[in-house]
């Protein structure tokens, strides 16, 4: 098995990786809102998660629902001075033919959500693209959204995406949504800069053509013109494809120092990496935090040593004091490390949930 080098840290700042800590924030977002001084006395709060929990995309979403229900089975499902009681569920956008997040699902689930008045809050989306599709569903209904890890910029930044955004996803004129993970606008840029430390001068962009993918190569393509790397090409991708050797010679043979690919795993990524490295390609391959995780690594197989991927955070080893107390409790409860999280908020999270 390959193994990726990581960039994290400091000026990266984003994650899709960042689930426990991400999650923490959520949780303690949901609370204060709750224990408001406007809130009924007594009661329950429905909080669903919605998440890809079919496919390959399930080893980081179980991650998200394992720190969900440590930190509410911590309470006992109690909240604000055991003034409120948490009934929480795990949903799932994924579906088992794409074994990926499916838009028809996502649409499906959002209908349902709010139609269900007992449902007060949502945690998610996982990918930007199935945000992009629940959001102008719940805002209506003022149905709660805070995702851990959706990083497209037009969701919430004017300027930053398409003509529009992100206005036309709040039909009510209100925002219903937030996430706790930075965009895709910083990452892109960052992963650019990157490629030129590395020493690369040329480069050559793929992109899965979905919302997140072309979003962040579109941002690093902005970036590399601008600090002076020479841009070979970009392209998208079909993520259905059967295997990528042609595109995969071409590149070769325009000699670009880095290959930079912009998408998640569950596109195909591992196809590509093990047909660009077939074909004798030697340089770089880069991408973020969509193939951060271990599925890329079995599916790219041996041709996955050395990538480069980019995401925020401190690998869990690093982390000290409370964060690295709750990592413990964590390992000890599901039997392995987090996947490439931090939990630094978790502890001030839990202060919150008492």
């Amino acid at each position: 098995m390959g193994k990726l080098t990581l960039q994290y840290g400091g000026e990266i700042a984003m994650s899709k990786r960042n689930y426990l800590l991400l999650t923490a924030v959520v949780i303690a977002s949901l609370v204060l809102s709750a224990c408001g001084g406007g809130a009924a006395s007594g009661g329950t709060i429905k909080v669903v998660s919605d998440l890809p929990m079919t496919g390959s995309s399930l080893g980081q979403t179980q991650t998200i629902v394992n720190a969900i229900e440590q930190a509410f089975a911590a309470t006992e499902n109690k909240v604000c001075n055991g003034k409120w009681t948490i009934e929480y569920e795990a949903k799932d956008d994924a579906s088992a033919a794409l074994q990926k997040w499916d838009p028809e699902v996502a649409t499906a689930n959002a209908k349902a959500y709010a139609a269900d008045a007992s449902i007060v809050a949502v945690i998610g989306t996982f990918n930007s693209g199935a945000a992009k599709l629940e959001i102008p569903i719940l805002n209506p209904e003022n149905v709660v959204m805070i995702s851990p890890a959706n990083t497209y910029p037009g969701l919430t930044k004017p300027g930053k995406g398409a003509e529009g955004e992100p206005d036309v996803y709040y039909p009510s004129g209100s925002r219903n949504y937030t996430r706790v993970v930075p965009a895709d606008d910083l990452q892109g840029a960052v992963g650019a800069q990157w490629a030129k430390d590395l020493g690369a001068s040329k480069v050559y962009i793929l992109d899965d053509q979905e919302l997140y993918g072309k979003g962040i190569a579109d941002v690093f393509d902005k970036k590399a013109n601008e600090i002076g790397l020479q841009v070979l090409g970009h392209e998208g991708i079909d993520g259905k494809a059967a295997d990528y050797k042609a595109l995969a010679t071409k590149i070769k043979d325009l000699g670009p120092d880095l290959i930079y690919f912009g998408g998640i795993t569950q596109n195909n990524a591992g196809q590509l990496v093990k047909d660009i490295r077939n074909v004798g390609y030697e340089g770089i391959f880069m991408g973020p935090d969509g193939i951060a995780e271990t599925a890329f690594l079995d599916a790219a197989g041996d041709s996955a040593e050395g990538v480069y991927t980019t995401f925020g955070g401190v690998p869990p080893s690093e982390l000290t004091g409370k964060a690295g107390e709750w990592r413990d409790s964590y390992k000890a409860k599901y039997g392995g490390d987090p996947d490439y999280n931090t939990i630094s908020l978790y502890p001030k999270t839990m202060e919150k949930l008492m």
